[in-house]
């Protein structure tokens, strides 16, 4: 009866745990399988241990060329979604105008349509236009669907912030500029990091809208993906675990960087 009161109090915990862990288990799978030396094409099964794929991470032809076009993509999809996102957010809750309600609703289409359903109107968007399919286009099929995500972070951040802040920095003779740089900004801040972030990896992951508005363009999940076919080489767990130990590094920074400001503020 102990135990079962004990799992009882700490059910919560368990069930964060347990979820937790099934998260974490494929990205340790691939972390593992970075330090293998297949025996042939697949890398499904383990050998023996090496580092010969760390050592020389672009050895396979074109791997880190297709990388380095995700990782643009995804720089400059954010930067565009980021700056259209947040303008579209501030509107939306500190102005009313007409159509702002089907505005409202119509951000959210993207996030709730089907992804194919995206790609192949955009394709079809993009061949009535008679636009070359590649890097133009991926880009703003990346901008269009990021801008949702990044809209609704922003709105959710701008919705809780305190206008009686802005009212005093007015009171205290603060112009419109100085007024938003350093009082909404700042407040704004995090729903804004949130956003740049969400849109970041939504763009370097994608593949079915990629893939549809890509053209001979091949980004890192399409190099991916075509590898699979043929025989997955063990630099791409190496590429996947890099960039998890890396994203992991950096929540964990925020996280420190975070908690020493709210100690810091509470002694003050």
């Amino acid at each position: 009866m102990g135990a079962v009161r004990w799992i009882r109090r700490n059910l919560v915990v368990l069930a964060g745990l347990l979820t937790l862990a099934y998260m974490i288990v494929p990205n340790v799978v691939v972390m593992v399988f970075s330090f293998n030396k297949p025996q042939g094409r697949f890398n499904y099964s383990w050998q023996t241990f090496s580092l010969d794929a760390w050592k020389d991470p672009c050895g396979v032809a074109d791997l880190c060329g297709s990388l380095s076009l995700s990782l643009r993509l995804a720089t400059f999809a954010t930067i565009g979604a980021t700056v259209l996102g947040t303008m579209i957010a501030f509107a939306l809750v500190r102005y009313r105008f007409r159509a702002r309600g089907a505005i409202n609703s119509l951000i959210f289409l993207p996030m709730a349509m089907p992804e194919v359903v995206m790609a192949a109107s955009l394709l079809t968007l993009f061949l009535n236009l008679g636009a070359q399919l590649g890097f133009t286009t991926i880009l703003i099929a990346h901008v269009m669907f990021c801008l949702s995500f990044v809209v609704t972070a922003v709105k959710a951040r701008v919705l809780s912030m305190d206008p009686r802040l802005e009212e005093a920095a007015r009171d205290l003779y603060a112009g419109p500029v100085q007024t938003f740089v350093r009082v909404t900004l700042p407040i704004a801040a995090p729903g804004i990091a949130a956003g740049a972030l969400l849109a970041f990896a939504l763009s370097f992951d994608d593949f079915i809208i990629t893939n549809f508005n890509a053209g001979q363009t091949v980004t890192f999940p399409m190099f991916v993906w075509g590898s699979a076919q043929r025989g997955t080489p063990v630099q791409i767990n190496v590429i996947g675990t890099a960039m998890f130990v890396i994203a992991v590094a950096l929540v964990g920074a925020g996280q420190l960087i975070g908690n020493r400001r709210r100690k810091s503020a509470a002694t003050t």
